[in-house]
């Protein structure tokens, strides 16, 4: 079967380092650690850019110095409705999945105590926050492909023994539980979606394997990603008003963090290396396999937020803000199964059946990257705002530990590997926004805004140019583009109650990638999604 040209490819990607999967990975958390416009209608209608303007309950997620603009005290909530569609193009292909979701977004109460003095006010406040949704359903075709997932097991599977990936129900071994061979390695050697080879023609096996993808072999990959979860926060704010010049602020977050993830990826193919059953032996014929992976990550952890706002003239506010990284404490959870079925050529003979992992459980840690803002807003009068903010974040510094159980007291140390890779896949990523209210009337507003986030991934790992390491069993990921929100409001005032409504168009895109592109050659399943979302914003409360 000519396996000569294989062996030296996978001899090739042998030397250059096991692509094996870790505990956790930056891939895990980045996806913790999405930016989202989010908020009160009004906050939202203005994309955001508040850092100088203040006077808002959504302050408390940006910048607390903006509640020292209070006058008096407020409590008030938020409720949207998204209307969603997700469309994967490959190409021969696109496919476009629809989805309404309503979410119940913020809550805060804002007191405030008038002093007098120099320290015109005092204020507190308390809030509820969705900072992300982690919502998105899509499905992708690739007909044909030019290699296969179990080609890419393969790769990092050489090396390890065959035996050691087999149950011994003799002696009770367990290869998940009693080895540290890669989970997805003994899975797909259990699935026969990778086999031994005969390296030297002389019936010896040694450790090096084939997957199921060879020259002449026709295939094609069908894969479905359903992602659910949110990010959280609970804030506790105080900030002061100094002579009506300087207002300042600072608040404590709690963050909340829920991530789960169904990825179900299958192909099928003719002309595949596929075992053979008599004699172990290798032959070609039609393959086909399924694998599921679930996974979720929740955590929990802290921050802590300082903010300024000068006003040195009347119409003119000038402010900052500084988040320290959420300090967070992660666990990891999740499985893979896998239904296969094999034919040899010229036989009825079919191998099927299934395979499933156990199920992994394991805890982390994650710093966030600090995140630095800066705006500046100009009020006309009682008639008019405008307001424009800058933010830069470092995902590049996110942070990430792993529990070290052989340690006293299972201490946590740094993940060397994980925090390496963040820094070759993740840059900063820059976000700038743009508001603007005219009041129409003494009761009616009218609001815009525009928000615009710039990619925070690095150019060689979103062309494929970089080898991306996974945790668990999942191979999957994908690397986000730039997201626009483009946004129009109403408000209206009788007396100390208010109602806001907005529209919000999100528009945001991104790559998914079956497997890593390993080799530099293979040309790995992929898709590239846009996510349109259509929010209705409304927001209500009263200030007493």
């Amino acid at each position: 079967m000519k396996l000569t040209a294989y062996l030296m490819a996978a001899a090739a990607i042998a030397a250059g380092g096991a692509l094996t999967a870790s505990a956790q990975s930056a891939i895990d958390a980045y996806n913790m650690n999405t930016s989202q416009l989010r908020g009160t209608a009004r906050f939202i209608a203005m994309g955001g850019a508040f850092t100088s303007l203040g006077g808002d309950i959504s302050c408390m997620t940006q910048n607390p110095a903006g509640l020292g603009l209070y006058r008096r005290s407020e409590i008030g909530g938020t409720f949207d409705v998204s209307i969603r569609s997700y469309a994967a193009t490959t190409p021969t292909q696109k496919n476009t999945t629809h989805q309404t979701k309503a979410f119940f977004d913020n809550l805060g109460y804002v007191g405030t105590a008038n002093l007098g003095g120099t320290l015109r006010t005092f204020t507190w406040g308390v809030s509820y926050n969705r900072l992300a949704e982690h919502d998105r359903r899509f499905s992708g075709y690739n007909n044909p492909t030019s290699g296969s997932l179990s080609n890419y097991i393969a790769s990092f599977t050489n090396g390890v023994n065959s035996g050691d990936m087999l149950f011994n129900d003799a002696t009770k071994y367990n290869p998940y539980l009693d080895s540290d061979i890669d989970w997805l390695s003994i899975l797909a050697y259990n699935s026969y979606m990778i086999s031994n080879i005969d390296s030297n023609n002389d019936g010896d096996k040694d450790r090096l394997y084939a997957g199921l993808y060879q020259n002449g072999t026709v295939g094609d990959a069908l894969y479905t990603v359903h992602e659910r979860g949110y990010t959280d926060e609970y804030n506790i704010d105080f900030a002061g008003n100094i002579s009506d010049i300087l207002y300042w602020g600072i608040g404590v977050g709690i963050v909340d963090m829920n991530y789960r993830s169904a990825v179900e990826y299958s192909e099928s193919m003719s002309g595949a290396l596929i075992y053979g059953g008599t004699g172990n032996k290798l032959t070609t014929g039609n393959a086909g396999f399924g694998i599921l992976n679930q996974k979720q990550i929740t955590g929990t952890g802290a921050n802590l937020k300082f903010g300024l706002i000068v006003r040195p003239v009347d119409m003119l506010r000038i402010g900052f803000a500084i988040h320290t990284p959420s300090w967070m404490s992660m666990s990891s959870t999740g499985y893979a199964d896998t239904q296969f079925n094999y034919t040899p050529d010229g036989t009825t003979n079919t191998l099927s059946n299934s395979e499933y992992t156990e199920t992994y459980d394991y805890n982390w840690k994650m710093n966030t990257p600090w995140r630095f803002m800066v705006g500046v807003s100009a009020v006309f009068g009682t008639r008019a705002i405008l307001s424009l903010d800058y933010e830069r974040v470092a995902y590049n510094d996110t942070k990430v530990k792993y529990q070290n159980y052989s340690s006293w007291g299972d201490s946590y140390v740094s993940d060397d590997k994980v925090n390496t890779d963040t820094k070759e896949y993740f840059q900063a990523s820059n976000i700038v926004r743009v508001g603007l209210e005219y009041r129409i009337t003494p009761r009616f507003s009218a609001r815009a805004g525009f928000n615009y986030q710039t990619s925070n991934v690095r150019d060689a790992a979103a062309d494929g140019y970089s080898v991306i390491s996974t945790a668990g069993t999942d191979p999957s990921y994908t690397f986000n583009k730039a997201t626009e929100n483009i946004c129009l409001g109403l408000g209206y005032r009788y007396k100390g109650w208010y109602i806001d409504l907005t529209y919000q168009h999100v528009r945001h895109s991104s790559t998914f990638h079956a497997y890593t592109p390993y080799d530099q050659v293979t040309d790995t399943p992929s898709a590239n999604v846009v996510s349109s979302l259509n929010n209705i914003v409304i927001s209500t409360g009263i200030r007493f």
